[in-house]
């Protein structure tokens, strides 16, 4: 079995169209396991029941922003392992430093063609 068609994925977003973009980018690529939350918070509620392999997450969101989702991610035993991409429009030296520092595996600057995502999330899986 192709590990497209076992990996889980969440797309954590507060912008429905981005949100959208990357799902159908994912869908494209053959993963069929996606989940989606508007916020680090949704999503640290839907991990709790719904454990991933890989969170891509938005790094400017209300309530609680990707790197944020980031940490508390790598502080708790059950998500500490599960792989995360950082997309932002603001690819900034400090955020991206700040980001490594946390834990993250891979980033990605807005606007992306599908071809990047893919290349980003098989940096950190495996060949989808």
């Amino acid at each position: 079995m192709a590990l497209r068609d076992q990996i889980r994925i969440m797309v954590v977003d507060d912008m429905s169209t981005s949100r959208g973009l990357i799902t159908q980018a994912l869908d494209a690529f053959g993963v069929r396991s996606i989940s989606t939350a508007e916020n680090g918070k949704e999503a640290l509620k839907l991990l709790a029941t719904y454990p991933v392999h890989l969170v891509i997450s938005d790094y400017n969101m209300p309530e609680m922003d990707g790197l944020q989702l980031l940490h508390h991610l790598r502080s708790q035993p059950k998500t500490k392992g599960v792989g995360f991409v950082l997309i932002t429009g603001r690819a900034e030296q400090q955020i991206i430093d700040h980001g490594k520092k946390l834990g993250m595996n891979n980033y990605l600057k807005k606007p992306f063609e599908p071809a990047s995502l893919r290349n980003c999330i098989e940096a950190i899986v495996g060949k989808l």
